[in-house]
């Protein structure tokens, strides 16, 4: 099957298995895996960071991450369609009682800086504190400006907040802006980083910052549930990921921005901006998305088809798979457009 849904479909390789199975491992919750702790080292490395926290999930990162840094009753300022807002349950506010103050974005993923100061809230016993500004990167596929971010990390220096960015395809942005991670993480005090979405590792994801806040944050990872034991084998995936992984995700930027140029030839409407790395966004009817799914499935392509359709390319999808599916949607318009 060819799996457009996500690329957090994405299996590991046989070479990623090969070093998964001869990891060295030892029990991580007391500090003692050497698998864990060279990832975690290597993670810290290549953001300009102290310290790196291993967990099994995105969402656990991000909420370990937002409990780190606020107290119950404070306040993070987070765009209204962030993933760490909309798509995780809710949990820093059902967990950690912690008030979300959701402000729209821009088109480019970016929360103006002028909404943002407007929203903080003034010291008075009426109002949650308003402790962090939590942006994502990418969103959406689409890449934060670097100019951006650092007037954003200036702007809560000014105002005595911290800054976390939620980098699940943050590697695709650095790949996307042709520079090293440390550019962009330069211009944040936390970040997470998904380990197995575009970078093909079966699980886990990290939280990156400094010494002090990664050993708080190790605190919420345990009561949180997140203290794995011999997860070497699980950090060996993430290693090889890091190290044979990233560059290649150009690839799956390049595959997507043909696919959009492909697709666009025969008459389907490609949503702005188009693909700036891995994800894309397609508009049709809804009487022509309700079709469109069970067709592509039967012919061997799952899509998650609807009136805004979103289509990603990752490691396990060749342009020849794409060549395939130019073809079938051109057939699929052909019969019920």
């Amino acid at each position: 099957m060819i799996d457009l849904r996500s690329d957090t479909v994405t299996r590991p390789s046989e070479a990623m298995r090969q070093a998964m199975a001869s990891a060295e491992v030892g029990d991580d919750v007391y500090g003692d895996d050497p698998t864990v702790n060279a990832l975690q080292d290597m993670a810290a490395k290549l953001c300009g960071k102290e310290a790196a926290l291993f967990l099994p999930t995105g969402t656990q990162a991000n909420l370990v991450a937002l409990l780190t840094h606020c107290q119950r009753g404070e306040e993070y300022i987070v765009g209204q369609k962030a993933h760490n807002y909309m798509y995780e349950a809710g949990g820093a506010a059902v967990l950690g009682s912690i008030q979300p103050q959701p402000l729209d974005m821009d088109a480019d993923g970016s929360i103006p800086l002028d909404k943002v100061a407007a929203a903080i809230k003034p010291d008075d016993i009426h109002f949650a504190r308003t402790r962090l500004l939590s942006l994502e990167n990418t969103h959406s596929g689409k890449v934060l400006p670097l100019d951006y971010l650092q007037k954003a990390y200036a702007f809560t220096r000014e105002k005595g907040m911290a800054l976390h960015i939620d980098g699940a395809r943050i590697m695709n942005a650095a790949v996307a802006q042709n520079v090293e991670l440390r550019e962009i993480t330069q211009y944040c005090d936390t970040l997470t980083i998904c380990l197995s979405k575009g970078l093909g590792a079966p699980i886990g994801s990290l939280l990156v910052g400094s010494k002090e806040y990664i050993q708080r944050a190790n605190r919420w990872r345990k009561m949180t549930g997140g203290g794995m034991r011999q997860s070497g084998i699980l950090a060996a995936a993430a290693i090889y990921a890091l190290e044979n992984n990233v560059a290649r995700l150009k690839d799956d930027h390049d595959n997507a921005q043909w696919l959009a140029e492909e697709l666009s030839k025969i008459g389907v409407e490609i949503a702005e901006p188009g693909a700036q790395t891995n994800v894309l966004y397609i508009k049709q009817s809804p009487e022509l998305a309700a079709k469109m799914g069970p067709w592509m499935r039967e012919r061997g392509v799952i899509i998650s088809a609807g009136p805004v359709t979103r289509v990603l390319t990752h490691i396990n999808i060749s342009r020849k798979d794409l060549q395939k599916v130019v073809a079938l949607w051109q057939e699929f318009l052909h019969q019920h457009a």
